[in-house]
């Protein structure tokens, strides 16, 4: 076992399937000690709980050599991220990293999308990529408060869908640009804690995403876009040899490792009273100003189409 992560406590989650799994088994791999965080729902966040995932992502963990300990609670759960919290703390003695991984996915055109939709996936992403940054945060501000060393790691999950944007999913994409911008406020907020805060964009083949792949998955294609490919840099964030880090957001798969770069100011000019002369001057900005990603990440479409 790999000393890379050794003793760092890691709470993962939505780590019983998936790209979650593949993070809580490398991290455990180079010595970290991880609560495997999972509701055992469906991937649209139906059903009823299920424990067997994160069950059996420990028991392979502590069948390797490796320490870890199962934790089913609802990320949107206010009381249940806090808990899940404190259990790394009362089981470890503390706690270094949180990997926010859980997501659901509904989607559907938004004229046809449904309101319980909407709040569904909101729910999840969002507001569970910040209730169990919050318990970890005001954990990490008070060991630093009493003279503590933190050297501490929130790593959340955005997707190409939301930094880029993907038709149809417009409840799941706003989520997640909402967790890119979450994690670039939160380490400003948080650097002074010890704190750094990044966050990925994994593309996989998985429960979410399998049946949303065009033609037949063939054996190649599995393994090119395995999740096993997403763990390294989450490990590598996790460690603490990425300390120098933050306020990033990282697209990662079997394809591709990059940094994603954020919104900057384009083509300006001085305001304008009169909007019946804005035309011209709009065009002007929008024929200079750099054209929009497409889900690859490269210049596609334009303001104007």
């Amino acid at each position: 076992m790999s000393s890379f992560c050794e003793d760092r406590v890691v709470v993962v989650t939505g780590a019983g399937r998936g790209i979650g799994r593949e993070y809580a088994l490398m991290l455990a791999e180079h010595g970290a000690k991880v609560v495997v965080n999972d509701l055992g729902g469906a991937r649209d966040g139906e059903g009823a709980a299920d424990s067997g995932p994160a069950d059996e992502v420990v028991a392979e963990i502590r069948e390797r050599g490796g320490e870890a300990v199962a934790n089913g609670a609802s990320v949107s759960d206010f009381e249940g991220a806090r808990e899940m919290i404190q259990q790394a703390v009362d089981t470890y003695g503390r706690l270094d990293v949180l990997v926010n991984n859980a997501g659901i996915l509904r989607d559907r055109m938004l004229v046809n999308m449904k309101e319980s939709e909407w709040d569904a996936v909101i729910d999840v992403h969002l507001k569970g990529t910040f209730a169990p940054a919050h318990h970890a945060a005001a954990y990490w501000r008070e060991q630093s408060k009493a003279g503590q060393a933190v050297d501490a790691r929130i790593i959340n999950t955005t997707s190409v869908s939301g930094i880029y944007g993907n038709p149809g999913q417009s409840n799941y994409g706003a989520a997640k640009a909402g967790i890119a911008a979450f994690s670039v406020i939160a380490s400003r907020e948080l650097a002074r804690y010890g704190v750094t805060v990044n966050c990925i964009a994994p593309g996989a083949l998985t429960r979410m995403t399998e049946d949303l792949q065009p033609g037949e998955i063939t054996d190649e294609m599995r393994e090119a876009q395995s999740p096993r490919w997403i763990a390294p840099i989450v490990t590598w964030l996790a460690s603490r040899e990425s300390a120098d880090v933050s306020g990033l957001v990282f697209e990662a798969s079997g394809g591709v490792l990059a940094v994603a770069e954020g919104w900057h100011r384009g083509p300006k000019v001085a305001p304008e009273e009169d909007p019946t002369r804005l035309g011209p001057i709009v065009r002007k900005m929008v024929s200079e100003a750099r054209l929009n990603a497409g889900m690859n990440g490269k210049d596609q479409d334009g303001g104007l189409g």
